[in-house]
């Protein structure tokens, strides 16, 4: 099986006209688990241990949606239309029935992909997430943007967005981030300010309070697992347990001495978990 680390990137073309940049590793055959990434993230930013433990079970791909990274055209600033051009990503693969992984700012396209297209959907699992219209989610801590908001980036920022402040957490954030800069060859492109910008105004027009909102996602009928960390700062845990509440077939999992990067921190506990999901 080709690792992660050594995959190719590959491109398809939608019918939106936009060139996808995507990765596949697994084994060939049988339902897909396609992954949605964080704010600001690109191909690069999945932790190769994680996929590589998914990929034992599963056919697995990571790829940028519009304007992101190395596909083309300009990143939209609405979470419904980042669902729209993810549908269209899968159509171009001539995907019909998928499971969905979406982590911090994918959860919530992933949510309206399973509203949109409930379909497509068979399985949902939602890292480190909270549905549209919740009190407190009209933007992040100061801290927290500062810290992965600003033009330029750096390890103590992300450390601080992504792990808690404990030893053993920060240690697992400097082994993360060692896997994600190892790959020196074939990398994607970075992620521009206009993505940046356009979705943090995603991420406003989604967290703008409406009660109303919330009731959406009574219509999800896919089973959904909802992890997160314990000390989540961006988005906090219990917006993981009101998901789970609001949907029929919700499940929560918080996981110990972690945060936003909890699935990067835990990689291989996270991963059995989705792959005993996916099974059940």
């Amino acid at each position: 099986m080709t690792a992660y680390f050594d995959a190719e990137t590959a491109t398809s073309l939608g019918s939106n006209g936009i060139s996808y940049a995507y990765r596949r590793v697994g084994p060939a055959g049988g339902r897909p688990l396609v992954l949605l990434q964080h704010f600001r993230g690109n191909l690069d930013n999945w932790d190769p241990r994680l996929i590589d433990a998914l990929a034992t079970a599963h056919d697995v791909i990571t790829f940028d949606n519009t304007g992101v990274g190395a596909s083309t055209g300009r990143t939209p600033s609405t979470i419904a239309t980042m669902a729209d051009d993810a549908i269209t990503f899968l159509e171009s693969l001539d995907l019909a029935d998928v499971d969905l992984l979406g982590f911090s700012i994918g959860s919530f396209v992933a949510q309206d992909i399973a509203l949109t297209r409930p379909s497509l959907v068979n399985r949902l699992v939602l890292a480190s997430t909270a549905p549209q219209g919740a009190p407190g989610m009209h933007g992040w801590a100061p801290d927290i943007i500062k810290a992965i908001g600003e033009p330029q980036t750096d390890a103590e920022g992300f450390l601080h967005g992504f792990f808690t402040d404990s030893e053993a957490s920060r240690a697992a954030g400097m082994e993360f981030l060692g896997r994600i800069f190892a790959r020196t060859d074939g990398r994607d492109a970075e992620t521009t300010w206009q993505t940046r910008n356009a979705q943090y105004d995603a991420v406003l027009k989604w967290g703008t309070p409406n009660f109303s909102l919330l009731q959406r996602l009574a219509a999800i009928t896919s089973p959904v697992l909802v992890a997160n960390g314990d000390d989540d700062r961006m988005i906090l845990p219990w917006y993981s347990h009101l998901v789970a509440s609001l949907v029929p077939n919700g499940t929560v999992r918080l996981y110990p001495d972690s945060a936003h990067g909890f699935l990067f921190q835990h990689a291989e506990r996270f991963a059995q978990d989705v792959i005993d999901f996916l099974a059940t």
